[in-house]
């Protein structure tokens, strides 16, 4: 017997195991939906590679989004692109850069960044992060972090936390892949500002509010 197919069915009562053709019953059965895949790597080769251009270009940037929090230590899976954030006034000079070394720049019709793709991975190069303009000030706090082999500047902590928060809108409001992300940069977190930057965005209050009640976060007075 095939081990790997398993005992032959038992009839069921009032029809038979198998179709008339001889498949078997459960062959009907819709097969479970396949996991996306992990572009992980991918996109981390990708991401040192956009890393190493930028650099030579000598313009200020910083790596932002989910690989800026894997750059921090955050286990998170990668799935979609990787992003990087820029003055806009420096878009023309490091898409040039990018361009001749292969990367496709795609024109979007946003007005906030311009999307680029390489190696089958997605890239965007970001000036403006949760309304807010990419600003020099902010460039310059980030830190320079390995990502893989290759070292870059990495938004840093409460940056990060500030821009994923404000991202947060009643039509994207999923705590899920933040809470890692909290739990895990906690320490390194300027809290105080995290909540001065984000007063007003009832989802960002909602989300502190939560990592209060699960001891994230230490619970202010009266809350």
């Amino acid at each position: 017997m095939n081990l790997m197919e398993g005992p032959p069915a038992r009839p069921e009562a009032g029809g038979a195991a198998s179709s008339r053709n001889g498949a078997p019953a459960h062959a009907s059965r819709a097969p479970s939906p396949a996991l996306p895949p992990d572009h992980t790597q991918a996109i981390l080769e990708t991401t040192k590679e956009v890393g190493a251009v930028l650099k030579a270009s000598g313009r200020p940037f910083a790596l932002v989004g989910s690989v800026a929090a894997y750059a921090h230590g955050i286990p998170v899976r990668l799935q979609h692109d990787t992003d990087f954030a820029i003055l806009r006034e420096d878009a023309e000079v490091v898409t040039e850069a990018l361009r001749e070394r292969g990367v496709r720049i795609v024109d979007p019709p946003e007005d906030w960044l311009v999307k680029a793709r390489a190696g089958g991975e997605e890239i965007d190069l970001i000036f403006s992060l949760a309304g807010r303009p990419v600003t020099a000030e902010l460039l310059a706090r980030a830190p320079t972090l390995p990502v893989d082999s290759v070292h870059m500047p990495v938004l840093a902590p409460t940056d990060l936390m500030v821009c994923r928060l404000l991202a947060l809108s009643e039509h994207h409001c999923d705590f899920g892949p933040l809470l890692p992300v909290a739990r895990g940069l906690r320490e390194r977190v300027d809290w105080g500002r995290v909540r001065e930057d984000t007063a007003g965005s009832p989802m960002a209050e909602a989300f502190l509010y939560l990592l209060e009640l699960l001891d994230v976060l230490p619970r202010r007075d009266g809350a």
